[in-house]
């Protein structure tokens, strides 16, 4: 990642809120729309940063497994 991020402008994930009768399309735009860089955010605290291999499943997969 480049250029420095200050930690106090990423979304912690605990706050998320979906709406689970939302369409799955809907749930994973919401998702997105709340936090912001689903790629980098906090937990409980901690920094997390996602990196994916080029190889490894589309954004779109993960994220569906986050949002089931």
């Amino acid at each position: 990642m480049s250029g420095q991020i200050n930690t106090t402008d990423l979304v912690d994930i605990s706050s998320v809120r979906v709406d689970s009768s939302l369409p799955k399309q809907e749930r994973m735009t919401e998702y997105v729309r709340q936090i912001k860089k689903p790629l980098h955010f906090m937990c409980l605290g901690y920094e997390i940063t996602s990196i994916h291999a080029e190889d490894g499943p589309p954004l779109e997969d993960c994220l569906e497994r986050i949002i089931k």
